[in-house]
Order: C-alpha cells, then structure tokens, then sequence
C-alpha cells in the first residue's frame, strides 16, 4: 500500500544529479523526535536498536550537554525561531491563546522560523510530521501560522501535539486537510514517507532544508505486533538491570564521567522509587509490554532514519548534507506509575521528566554529522561543551551561508553557532535560561539554579560534582542563589515571562478560552 497516494509528486525529466549544487550550501535535514529520553537510543546507551542514527552518531559527532526547553510546543518554537519561546508567544502550549504577551499559543509573526530564513537565502524548504505551533483554535482552516505559511514550500503531517498513529487529527498536506487515511496508515511510516517523497522531487542543483519531525515516541503506546514483539524479551529483566547496564554503556561512550555512581531517585516516586522485584506479576507483565512497544516505535522511527538516508544518497546528495538529530523533551511520566517507571529508564542518568526542567526534562541526545566524512572532524567523539535548542538556527545560518532576512527585525539572536564545537573548539561562555509551567531554572558555568515550581524552593547544583542533581547547595551558599535568582528574574522580564501560572491543564485551558473565546490565532 502505498500511504502517500494522497500527496503529490513533482515527476522530473531528467536525473539532476548530474548537475553540480553549490557546496558553500549544503542540503540540511534536521530531524527531532518527541518524547525520547536521554538513553533511548543505542549511540546514547540503549538496548533500543538504532543503527542508523547510531550511524550519523559514529560518523558525527555527539553532545553531551546539549538542552530543550522542557516541553513540546516551547522546544518547537525555540528550534524554528531561534529564540527562547516566550519571545515568540509560545511560553506555555499551543492548546490555548491566552492573549498575553509570551503565551498566544502560536508563533508571532514578526519572528521568522528557520523555513523563512533559509528559504530568503535561497534554500527549497520541506516539513513532514508534527507541527504543534498554531493554537489549536486555528486548526480548522489556515490562519497564517501553517508550515507552508510560515516558509515551507510543502508540507505533511499532523499540526496538533498528540493523538492517535493510526488517525491523527488534523492531517494536512500543504493547506489542504486529509480527511481519508488508509486502513493500515501508521503515522510515523507516513512522516517517513512523505520526507522520501520530497528528497525524491527536490532539484538536486539547489539547497534543501529539510525539518523531520518525528511524533514517536510520544504517547499513546501504538506500534505494530511485529514490531513489539521482536523488544519483548530484552525488556524481562527489569528496569534496575537495564539502568545499570545503561549507565555503564554510558561511562564507555564518554557521555557521563567515569567515576560517578548511578544515582536511584527517591524523591520523584515520593520518598522510595520500587525495586523491580517490588512490583507484582501483573505490573511486570505490563512494564514489560509498555516498554517493548515503547522501544518499538523508536525502532520503526529508526528504520524511517535509513529510508530517509537511503534516498538522499540515490540522488547523489549524501556527501553535500548535514544530518541534525535530537529529541524535544526528555521522556514523559504522563503514563502513570508504570509510565513513570519507564520514564526512569528513559532518562538515565538524570533526574525528573519532560514538564520540568531538571535535567532529565531538559537533557537531549544531539548529533551533528557531515555527509562529506572528510568535515567530521570530532567523528565518533563526544562533545562536552554545553549547548541549547535555541543554537539550531544560527547553526543552519553558518552551514547555509545564510544571513537574517532584512525583511524581519529583531536580527539579535541569543543562541550561538555550534559548528567550531564540532571541530573542538570552545564556545563563548554564556548563561541559559529555562522556564515550563513556573519550573524554572537558570545555568551559569557549572552552577545550575532551579525549582520544581513557582511554590517550591530554589536548589542550587552544581553540575561540575553533580550533574544528576542529587545535593541541593542553596543553605551552603545563599550568596550564589540571590546571584543566580536575580538574573534569571531580569531574563524573565525582559522575555515575556511573567507573570506565571499556577493553574492545573484544564483550569488553564479552559480560564483562558472563558475570558478570550476568540481562539483562531488570526489577529
């Protein structure tokens, strides 16, 4: 069956790969995947098979500090942007538009995303998959904030943040809804798909951005039999077993320093995390199968990866593109205890999960590989220099050669261009800044300041000695924390942070839509 019978082809008459693209220009295909922990893949300690991003892992090289925002729709915002997300009005979630500044649930237009950036530096620009930047109010018809209305030349996939993989809802192709999916469509087959559709019709003469945002391994738990069947008995051990040997593979890897201990965290599971021989037959049963399908759709992201990397190499453009891989978020608890337990795994070694930006909310696998071998000079190595989602697209501007449209203001990007880290050398010092649902958190050299919420106290840490976050300094040095509490404020202020909500999902959702039902995003 073919899944993309519904999305258009552009037939060439002739092999284009006998044409010459500028190699000041390389084609750029940026690849981020959703909900995905620390560990989840194999080049980052996993027992998931993942050869092919381990591939561009072995060929490129790997992060070890590099951090998200702590949630979907903000990540989103910040890597098409450029920008921290509340600059850009997506402080919170695309659920709502709050009509306040930082929190309009969509992209403000007068920042530009990465597709118009590229696309005005001559760049053909392509998405396929999960979008998750325009309010959802606005997804009955186009309202300006569409992938294609926002630099894309085509689009595919699914512009809310969760759902179904077999009916995703609301499908789009370019600007037109898909209201007819075919009775074995299975949505990350189809982000795959469609990315292959699009390298296949690219003129190979020109630059091809290329953004493949995945949807896996975001819940619901969906794969097919085949695939969660072939993950069952690696997952019978337990956790605590495949924690451990993921900590180790880590230490191999050079990700985590040799010398540390895995830490168990308590405190997340209310006072005492359970051993796996704590729970009962029946939860073992279902963590078990939870897990494999869980590993499953990573697997069936994977295979997407190859296909992908296949294509580009048919048409001959392998050895003039650059491959971005990366995840959004850390893994999610979202799934109840065992989806806790599982996210535990997930995020080793770090401490708390996707909503919060403790380190394993914020911490992502990041790979940057040349097709051109001779351009990998760190090939295989680990980088350690601490990096951020916001250095996505000024990256992509010093790989394309690309500088910010005049036609846009604001040129001043706070993030910084990774590609000297990438040969070893060091980046500017500089402070980040984190803010999710009043968690919050501010880094500076190897001090990290943070809390879990607007009512919790600041922990101070210390990354240098503990980058899992286990010793609160803040009694032992109340200096550093009124220091570090005093810049992120300033940063809050001037960033359309405050004020900060303390409303559960719903109340918010649903406070907001009462006191502004204009919930379009068009104006």
């Amino acid at each position: 069956m073919n899944k993309l019978s519904f999305i258009p082809f552009i037939i060439c008459s002739a092999p284009l790969s006998i044409y010459a693209q500028n190699p000041q220009q390389p084609n750029i295909v940026l690849i981020l995947c959703d909900d995905m922990g620390f560990s989840d893949i194999g080049c980052y300690g996993s027992e998931i098979k993942t050869p092919h991003i381990d591939q561009l892992a072995q060929e490129g090289v790997r992060f070890s500090q590099f951090k998200n925002t702590g949630r979907s729709c903000p990540s989103r915002a910040a890597l098409l942007t450029g920008r921290y997300q509340h600059q850009v009005g997506m402080g919170w979630m695309a659920e709502v538009d709050e009509h306040r500044p930082g929190y309009r649930g969509q992209i403000d237009k007068e920042y530009p995303t990465i597709a118009e950036v590229l696309k005005a530096g001559g760049y053909h620009t392509y998405m396929s998959g999960k979008w998750h930047v325009t309010t959802t109010g606005g997804y009955g018809s186009p309202n300006g904030s569409y992938p294609v209305q926002r630099g894309f030349d085509r689009y595919y996939g699914c512009l809310h943040g969760g759902g179904s993989y077999y009916k995703p809802e609301p499908v789009y192709n370019d600007l037109k809804k898909v209201t007819e999916l075919p009775d074995d469509y299975y949505y990350t087959k189809a982000i795959t798909d469609s990315a292959v559709s699009f390298v296949r019709a690219h003129d190979s003469r020109e630059p091809m951005f290329l953004y493949v945002a995945h949807y896996a391994p975001h819940l619901p738990l969906q794969a097919p039999a085949k695939y969660v069947k072939k993950c069952m008995d690696r997952y019978k051990v337990g956790y605590d077993v495949l924690r451990k040997q993921r900590f180790e593979k880590q230490k191999q890897l050079g990700l985590v320093p040799d010398t540390m201990e895995l830490p168990i965290f308590h405190k997340e599971f209310g006072g005492k995390r359970p051993a796996w021989e704590e729970l009962t037959p029946a939860q073992q049963a279902q963590w078990t199968k939870d897990m494999a399908t869980y590993a499953a759709m990573i697997e069936i992201m994977d295979e997407g990866i190859g296909q992908l990397v296949d294509e580009i190499k048919k048409k001959d453009m392998y050895e003039n593109t650059v491959f971005i891989f990366l995840s959004d978020n850390g893994a999610t608890n979202e799934g109840g205890f065992i989806g806790q337990l599982m996210s535990d795994l997930s995020n080793t070694p770090y401490r708390s999960y996707k909503k919060w930006v403790f380190q394993g909310g914020t911490s992502t696998p990041f790979i940057l590989t040349f097709g051109d071998k001779k351009k990998n000079q760190m090939k295989g190595k680990v980088c350690h220099q601490p990096a951020h989602i916001i250095d996505i697209l000024p990256t992509c501007m010093a790989l394309g050669h690309t500088d910010y449209p005049k036609s846009f203001s604001h040129a001043d990007l706070p993030g910084t261009n990774l590609l000297p880290a990438t040969t070893g050398k060091p980046l500017t010092d500089r402070t980040l800044f984190f803010e999710h649902q009043s968690s919050c958190a501010i880094i500076k050299g190897s001090w990290k300041l943070v809390r879990a919420d607007r009512n919790s106290q600041w922990e101070l840490i210390d990354l240098s000695t503990d980058p899992f976050e286990t010793h609160d300094l803040s009694s032992k040095y109340p200096e550093k924390v009124e220091e570090m509490e005093a810049q992120w404020i300033d940063w809050a202020n001037t960033h359309k942070v405050f004020p900060l909500e303390n409303k559960t999902w719903t109340e918010r959702i649903n406070f907001y839509q009462q006191k502004n039902p204009y919930q379009k995003g068009d104006r």
